[in-house]
């Protein structure tokens, strides 16, 4: 009985300290209420309040209507940043984007701002936290789509750290997802596709049944690096530096594809 609990217990071990490699989270199965976190490996981190009277900070999941999402709010603190952290995910390679809907809540008295990030530890925003791309301002209830290009890292935990400009200013967060991060026609063609990087480094070399028209060239966080008509079957490369790269191939009756390339 106690090797069958053991293996029990070590298998649960196993599956809770699993890392992700996509998130797809409405919130829909939480327990709303003022302890919402830690729940289903997402955790958060608040300031303390200011003063020694309530409302202090708190990020919780709420019943919105039929749905739920969940709402940080910074009671009487301002300036300072209120964190979301997703369970543990693979090390990101730079091929996803993180993307959640997002606005202010009804009666905020001031505005927000957004700052994706990645960290390496969970309980330490201070010493692991690192930015990724720009802030991000709110400045309406209106909700809107967020989309972030994550780069590749060695941090394990997608982080979105709000921090309001006057206190009660609430942000709602729902709908995060983590997925691939290139979007292309679901028409994709990929037929006996091919391409290389030339020996000279200068350029890609296309083999397709297709008639190929344009390309877009991404950097691994997510930048536009270059753009082009593929000429002859050929891209030009020349002013990209050395890294890995995203591309998307556009053919003449619109359809793409996505793939990645290293430049040396």
């Amino acid at each position: 009985m106690k090797a069958k609990l053991f293996l029990v217990a070590s298998l649960f071990a196993v599956i809770a300290q699993a890392q992700l490699t996509t998130i797809n989270e409405d919130f829909s199965n939480f327990t709303a209420g003022p302890t919402s976190f830690p729940q289903y490996g997402w955790s958060i981190i608040v300031p303390p309040n200011p003063l020694p009277n309530p409302p202090a900070p708190f990020i919780r999941v709420i019943e919105n209507g039929t749905a739920k999402t969940v709402q940080a709010y910074p009671g009487n603190s301002s300036n300072q940043p209120l964190y979301l952290i997703t369970p543990q995910i693979v090390a990101p390679a730079g091929d996803k984007t993180i993307s959640f809907d997002t606005g202010l809540v009804a009666s905020s008295p001031g505005t927000t701002t957004i700052q994706i990030g990645i960290a390496t530890n969970p309980t330490d925003m201070v010493g692991t936290f690192v930015p990724v791309g720009d802030p991000i301002p709110i400045t309406s209830t209106t909700v809107q789509n967020v989309k972030v290009n994550i780069p590749q890292s060695a941090g394990t935990y997608l982080v979105i750290r709000h921090t309001p400009t006057a206190p009660h200013t609430a942000l709602e967060i729902d709908n995060v997802k983590y997925d691939v991060s290139l979007a292309v026609n679901e028409s994709a063609f990929n037929n006996n596709f091919k391409f290389a990087v030339s020996p000279d480094n200068n350029s890609l070399r296309f083999v397709s049944n297709e008639q190929l028209s344009t390309a877009k060239v991404y950097s691994s966080t997510g930048q536009l690096a270059t753009e082009g008509k593929i000429t002859n079957n050929a891209l030009d490369i020349t002013r990209l530096k050395t890294g890995v790269y995203f591309i998307v191939i556009e053919n003449a009756n619109g359809q793409s594809v996505k793939s990645k390339f290293i430049k040396k």
